[in-house]
């Protein structure tokens, strides 16, 4: 019996995302190249903040990108870390994956990589409002912002009719963060994780948090063990609130797809949405995660 075709992107630039997705996807494309379609809309659109072209920079001044791209089918991975001059992260991440035996490669090695594989270097990349944003940095009246509610990571989930997944994330990181900081959108198993068995999830957030345990693949697992996607996203979040008790502020948000086709969020902020495309959906429209509350998890 064919599996309904979904995808699923966490906001708020999942609204530029998710279409693009869905379009390549019901094009006839395999879930991989419809996650790949998507994020590279959101990485080449200025407004989309902290992931792309419209990323922040580090504390040096250069915009310097992370992504990841998972492949359930073939149950491979490549991703890239700390890559400058390139606006479109994920194609590298595709390239990694296709091209090479490894899964990760970062700072001068991911740029040496990129330009061998005909992606030029298009200089520092940064948007007028990004470069404003430095210069406020600067000028000491805008700072690092390492807990709360202030990240633009989008991840992306698909699943075609033929019960296929893919997954891949992309984010420029913190706003004006340490040169070399890495967080959890292209570590495998923490941004994001797909079982092609099972399903898929993706996190965006404080990735120094998730990264400490494993938050994708966690969710994937309780999904194998027999929760439903929203049941093991919503455990996910209260486990890491749980297991980060001491620290203050922990921005969450997770989304996982099912290979049957459903899906579910959570949030440890009681705003976050996401979107999500499928043949009994109107369009993309805009969910909003479940809350996890700090009182959820004693």
């Amino acid at each position: 019996m064919p599996s309904p075709a979904v995808v699923l992107s966490t906001g708020p630039s999942g609204r530029i995302c998710n279409p693009a997705a869905w379009a390549a996807l019901t094009a006839g494309e395999l879930p991989i190249d419809a996650v790949q379609a998507g994020l590279m809309a959101a990485e080449s659109d200025p407004e989309c903040i902290d992931i792309g072209y419209g990323g922040r920079p580090d504390n040096e001044g250069w915009l310097s990108l992370d992504a990841a791209i998972m492949d359930g089918a073939r149950h491979r991975a490549g991703s890239v870390a700390g890559l400058k001059g390139c606006k479109n992260p994920i194609a590298v991440a595709r390239k990694v994956l296709e091209t090479t035996p490894h899964v990760l490669l970062v700072g001068e090695g991911a740029r040496k990589f990129a330009t061998a594989h005909g992606f030029p270097d298009e200089g520092p990349l940064l948007t007028d409002t990004a470069r404003a944003a430095y210069q406020k940095f600067l000028a000491g009246e805008a700072r690092p912002t390492f807990t709360g509610h202030s990240h633009d990571t989008v991840g992306c989930c698909a699943v075609d009719a033929h019960g296929d997944l893919a997954v891949g994330c992309s984010t420029s990181g913190l706003d004006f963060k340490l040169p070399g900081r890495v967080g959890d959108s292209p570590i495998i198993g923490s941004g994001l994780y797909v079982d092609n068995a099972v399903g898929a999830a993706t996190c965006m957030g404080m990735g120094e948090q998730m990264m400490q345990v494993c938050l994708a693949y966690r969710i994937v697992a309780s999904m194998e063990r027999g929760l439903s996607p929203q049941e093991a996203c919503e455990e996910a979040v209260r486990a890491l609130l749980r297991r980060r008790a001491g620290v203050s502020g922990i921005h969450c948000t997770v989304v996982a797809l099912a290979k049957d086709g459903t899906s579910g969020g959570a949030s440890s902020y009681p705003e976050d949405v996401y979107y999500r495309s499928s043949s009994a959906d109107d369009g993309t429209v805009c969910v909003r995660a479940l809350q996890v509350k700090v009182g959820d998890v004693a």
